[in-house]
This record gives structure tokens, sequence and C-alpha cells, in this order.
């Protein structure tokens, strides 16, 4: 080859190099998300990472799954994630033995949740003697049927628990009558006539103080990688923003996440019964009262028995930062 083509080529390639070399500096960092199985609330969900918010602030948000949020909880602890969502039962329980986990906002402060039943449960009475399918010990599940059983009175041994993954495989048991009680989504409400069985309590009317959703860090993470914490959670608040503002597309990104058919109604039904109840807040409040009611509907159902001091394991310097970084007030 002519060194006149030589040289050129090598300048090309230099001047390509020094190009690149700030666009790989700033190619997105990742954060591990983890998240309770996706479902029909996935375009709500899933909005920040999937809809750019995340790209914008610099982020990569990879979603792990898991069975349950009892599951997310373990795998925070153990380093790897950097945050998930989930019911505070498990972390209040985890932060009274010591664990280093942290609320930083709770951004489905509402519970859309419900007691699903079959044939032969008429009445809240009509629990005792039967099997009722929750989730891992700690998880949401669990816990909102601990809640039911406590506000009603009956006593937990008069109940036989039988803890099955995910919402839709509960569904499902109860309505094959495998079990004759199931906590699950509400999301599954436009199929109960179908499936004959019925919804005997909603968590609006029975436990609205009962929080659905928070967003957890580790005092660790929050240390070394603050601002990927923020950047995160400032893409987190837009995206839920643009979620509830945009409801044709928050339904098509729960289908496509869900392989949902194009006739199926749970997506649409979420994202309705959310804005009826407002029961998403998209600048990730931390509500100290529910909080404190949580607390104390844990000791009452013996699942906290150690001492627990709630501002200990709240971290709002995160959210503080990432409501600077998109101008909230």
């Amino acid at each position: 080859m002519p060194i006149k083509r030589v040289l050129a080529t090598s300048l090309t390639i230099t001047a390509l190099a020094v190009l690149a070399g700030p666009a790989l500096a700033q190619s997105p960092k990742v954060w591990r998300h983890g998240m309770v199985e996706a479902k029909s609330d996935a375009g709500i969900v899933m909005m920040p990472g999937q809809g750019g918010f995340a790209e914008k602030r610099g982020l990569k948000i990879e979603y792990l799954q898991f069975k349950g949020d009892a599951l997310a909880l373990k795998a925070l602890i153990a380093g790897e994630l950097d945050s998930y969502e989930g019911s505070p039962g498990g972390p209040m329980i985890a932060a009274s033995r010591s664990a280093d986990v942290k609320i930083v906002g709770c951004y489905w402060p509402g519970l859309t949740y419900g007691i699903f039943v079959g044939k032969d449960v008429t009445k809240v009475e009509d629990l005792k003697g039967k099997t009722f399918a929750i989730s891992a010990p700690g998880s949401l599940p669990d816990l909102f049927a601990r809640t039911v059983l406590e506000t009603y009175k009956i006593p937990i041994s008069d109940v036989q628990f039988a803890a099955m993954g995910s919402d839709a495989d509960r569904f499902r048991a109860v309505s094959a009558g495998i079990v004759q009680a199931a906590a699950a989504s509400t999301e599954f409400t436009p199929l109960v006539e179908k499936q004959g069985i019925r919804m005997l309590l909603h968590a609006h009317d029975v436990a609205p103080n009962y929080i659905r959703f928070c967003t957890y860090m580790s005092s660790k993470t929050i240390k070394e990688h603050g601002g990927e914490a923020t950047g995160f959670i400032a893409a987190q608040m837009e995206g839920f923003q643009y979620a509830l503002s945009h409801r044709d597309e928050t339904i098509k990104l729960a289908k496509q996440v869900t392989d949902a058919k194009p006739e199926d109604e749970k997506a649409a039904y979420v994202f309705d019964e959310v804005t009826k109840y407002s029961a998403v807040d998209p600048l990730m409040p931390i509500p100290r009262e529910k909080l404190a009611w949580m607390k104390d509907l844990l000791t009452r159902t013996e699942n906290l028995t150690a001492p627990l001091d709630i501002e200990k394991m709240i971290d709002g310097s995160v959210r503080e930062k990432a409501l600077a970084a998109i101008g909230a007030k």
C-alpha cells in the first residue's frame, strides 16, 4: 500500500477513535432494578426504562423479574440489585434485623389488590377452614391476607395457607378450585365472571393505608452510586408521569411486555383503576403515616417481633435530588 494511503488511513482511524471516545464514555450505565413478575401494570412499572426516560439520564434499566417481592428483597440484600420495588412489609422485617435496606420513595402508595374466592365463600367468615393461596412469607400477598384475617378477627390457625408463585398462579388456582381463596392483583377482575369466581374484598376498602410499591436501595448503593441513584429516581418520576397521561401508549406497552392478546382487557382495567383511586403518585412520596400503620399491623400479626425505627430505614436524600433534577417542587 502506498505510504500516502497508509498515512491517510491511519489519520482516518485516529479521527474516528477521537470522535468515538466521548460516545463510548457516555454509553448508558446499567442499573439493575428488581420487580415482581411483569403483568398488566407493566406499562406503568416499566415506562421509565422502556420509554427512554432512563436513557436521557445516562442509564439503562435492566429489569430483573421475580415471582414475589420477598425474593427481590433477598437479591437486594445480597448485592445483586441496585434497587427493587415491593410492599414495605418484608423490608421492615428485614430492617428490624439490621438488614441494609432503605426506602427512597413510594410511587404506588395505594393498593390495587383483592381477595378472590370460589363459590363456597360468600362472606369473609366463610374463609375459616379454607385453603388460602398466598406467596412467600413476608410478601405482599401473605401480609395482605393476614391483614384481612386480622381485620375480621379470624385466627390465622383457622385457615390453611398455600404458597403459590405469582398473582396469575394464585388466580388460576382459585378458578380451578385447587384453593378456595387467593390474594392477587385486581387486574384479574374482568375475568371473574367467565371463571365462575368473584372478588370478595378490595384492598381500597379493607386496608386503605396498605402501600403497594415503595422503591428500596441499600445505603452502600446510595453512598457509592449517588449520581446514578438520583438519575434512576428522576427517570422513574418522569416515566410514571408520562405513563399516567398517555393511556393508549401505556396499555400498549403492558400488552407488549406480557405478550397479551389484542382483546385482553386487563391492562386497560389496571390503568383505569389506578386513575380512579389515584393509586400512583409519580413524585414518589414517603408516606410516614401509612408506614407507621403498616408497622403497627406487622406487630399485631406478629410478623414484626424486633424493635424498628422507621426513620432509620428512610433515606429521602435521593428523592430530594431527583425532584430538583426534574424541576419539581
